[in-house]
């Protein structure tokens, strides 16, 4: 890791500063035309290697076949568009894909969960080092390919994790093979073929919610039960909103200050610069999740099982965005549940309510490592954490004292403006790549506002704690 020094720092690096909103670009670079190519797809694929079948000698890849033509095609898809998009990187998504179903087995049951973490997050946080070592030490910048990797990774460490829980929960059961034919190699790979086609399959490889195994398997057994109308004018819908939010994003581009001015301002008029400069990150988010969510409406994964379609409603779709809630709401507690929703669930269950002391502490520690614990994450999320607990507190110490309407009116805009700020600096701290432009965000004014939350949060504590250490009067 760099030493930080009083120099100024290098092209790259301060290239990096300038354009960290461009960032995250490359781990959110998706392929919007794939939902509508999957049943043309699997026609291809099934009618090419459907002349295997007659043969009495059977290679592993053959028992792919015979098993499952659906699974088989969703892996060999996902097989190619992974090698098109990363190139030499793809055997980084691989080796984990394959390893991790293999630790899944041989684990069992009882302690699948346990292994099969220990075993994605090792090999997560190796690449993620790789990616330090390779921005701070050797001061290059990363490869395009090498960052969507990355994020294709973790994508990898949901789902893994995912269907490790639902098998340690009894959710999902490791199948058997249904026929005793052939040796030990063959068993396993009729068994791992839908763990294999889930965490490679090509609607869900590059991004979008998380969608469960039993999710995944239903709609592979039953495609003509999620296709309908109503499916592709949603999708229709997400696409023409992601166009229109990319638009917006690009209009709001040119009133965002760069990113030095946003970060080091020493007056008040840094406020705009702070919030406008996040509204350009969320915008470029949202455009994204809405692209994802148009991929998996058309690919028919998006509506819950057993949804009736026919109400022509948004009721029952998994969605990751749900812009009005995120910007009109005056609580942090409210726009953490609602960024980026099937992320939040995910990281509630594995972490959150699975942690017997301090667990929001623990959930937003481990979403900073998981992310991959650059300097900014790590200042980030744990200051979204304390202003989290924080809004807990104030919001039920103050929002009974406002009685009369006006008051209430008065109560929800400043705090609706403080949530906005407080998110804005967020956003930007979780940008920040090196230690030098954190401590010229922290040292702005821009710290201000969460300066605030912390002040009463403390407050609020040592309020709580005196009252219950106060004594109690016995009754006569």
């Amino acid at each position: 890791m760099k030493k930080p020094s009083g120099k100024a720092e290098n092209p790259a690096e301060e290239a990096r500063g300038k354009n960290a909103s461009e960032s995250i670009y490359s781990s959110s670079t998706r392929l919007a035309s794939l939902g509508g190519v999957d049943g043309v797809t699997n026609e291809i694929l099934h009618s090419t290697f459907c002349g295997f079948h007659n043969q009495s000698a059977l290679t592993p890849f053959q028992c792919f076949i015979k098993a499952g033509p659906t699974y088989t095609c969703l892996l060999v898809s996902g097989f190619f568009l992974a090698c098109s998009a990363m190139r030499s990187y793809v055997l980084l998504v691989l080796i984990p894909a394959f390893g991790s179903v293999a630790v899944i087995y041989s684990a069992g049951p009882q302690q699948a969960h346990k292994w099969a973490f220990s075993f994605q997050m090792t090999w997560q946080t190796l690449c993620h080092l790789g990616l330090q070592y390779k921005e701070y030490y050797l001061e290059e910048a990363a490869c395009i390919r090498f960052s969507m990797t990355l994020s294709v990774l973790m994508l990898m460490t949901q789902k893994v994790t995912s269907l490790a829980l639902d098998i340690h929960e009894r959710k999902v059961r490791m199948g058997s093979s249904s026929t005793s034919e052939g040796g030990p190699l063959r068993q396993y790979l009729l068994r791992a073929l839908p763990f294999y086609s889930y965490l490679l399959a090509f609607p869900t490889l590059l991004g979008g919610p998380l969608c469960s195994f039993n999710r995944f398997q239903t709609w592979v057994r039953n495609p003509d039960a999620s296709c309908s109308k109503h499916s592709l004018w949603a999708a229709m819908q997400k696409g023409l909103g992601a166009l229109v939010l990319t638009l917006l994003k690009n209009i709001v581009r040119g009133y965002a200050s760069p990113l030095d001015e946003a970060i080091g301002c020493r007056h008040l008029g840094c406020i705009p610069r702070l919030w406008t400069s996040a509204l350009f990150l969320r915008l470029t988010y949202y455009s994204h999740w809405m692209l994802d969510e148009s991929v998996f409406l058309a690919a028919g994964l998006g509506l819950e099982l057993g949804h009736d379609r026919q109400g022509g409603t948004a009721n029952g779709v998994l969605l990751d965005t749900d812009i009005w809630t995120l910007e009109t709401t005056n609580r942090i507690s409210v726009f953490t549940r609602s960024w980026n929703k099937s992320t939040a669930q995910w990281l509630r269950r594995l972490v959150f309510q699975r942690r017997g002391s301090h667990p929001l502490l623990a959930t937003f520690a481990f979403s900073a490592w998981w992310h991959g614990l650059h300097p900014g994450q790590a200042f980030g999320f744990l200051c979204w954490a304390a202003m989290l607990e924080a809004d807990y507190r104030i919001h039920r110490f103050f929002q009974p004292l406002a009685k009369s309407q006006p008051w209430r009116w008065v109560y929800q805009t400043l705090t609706w403006c403080q949530t906005q700020l407080i998110v804005a600096y967020i956003m930007l701290a979780i940008e920040m790549r090196s230690l030098t432009t954190l401590w010229r965000l922290c040292s702005s004014y821009n710290s201000f506002f969460p300066l605030v939350y912390v002040i009463l949060l403390l407050l609020l504590a040592k309020r709580r704690a005196s009252s219950h250490t106060a004594p109690q009067i016995p009754c006569s």
